[in-house]
């Protein structure tokens, strides 16, 4: 096996970001995580809620620091997922049907 170079390492880091990107600007990526446009339309069809509606749930639920959040297409259904940073150090992710808002599960990190 041959050494990898700084520059080389780069490259390839740079590559994998490159392809990354266009994955996420196609739509969606492998994992169902769309984006910023079909997330707009979905929006504007009355398919999912407006963000802010879900994240206030969210905190009022899991008091915290929302550190991510995703709308993904799993199946046929919209989900929110959202992570919590809560006060005690503890990660909360949360999904929700973006649809209607309800809280479908709760994982604790």
């Amino acid at each position: 096996m041959l050494p990898v170079t700084h520059t080389a390492f780069h490259r390839i880091s740079s590559a994998l970001l490159a392809l990354l990107f266009a994955l996420v600007c196609a739509g969606a990526n492998a994992d169902g995580v769309v984006d910023h446009d079909a997330a707009r339309k979905a929006l504007e069809a009355g398919d999912i809620l407006p963000l802010r509606t879900i994240l206030d749930r969210a905190e009022t639920a899991y008091p915290g620091r929302v550190l991510e959040v995703e709308l993904e297409r799993k199946g046929g259904d919209w989900i929110y997922e959202i992570k919590i940073l809560q006060a005690d150090g503890l990660v909360v992710k949360l999904n929700f049907d973006a649809k209607d808002g309800s809280l479908i599960k709760t994982k604790l990190k």
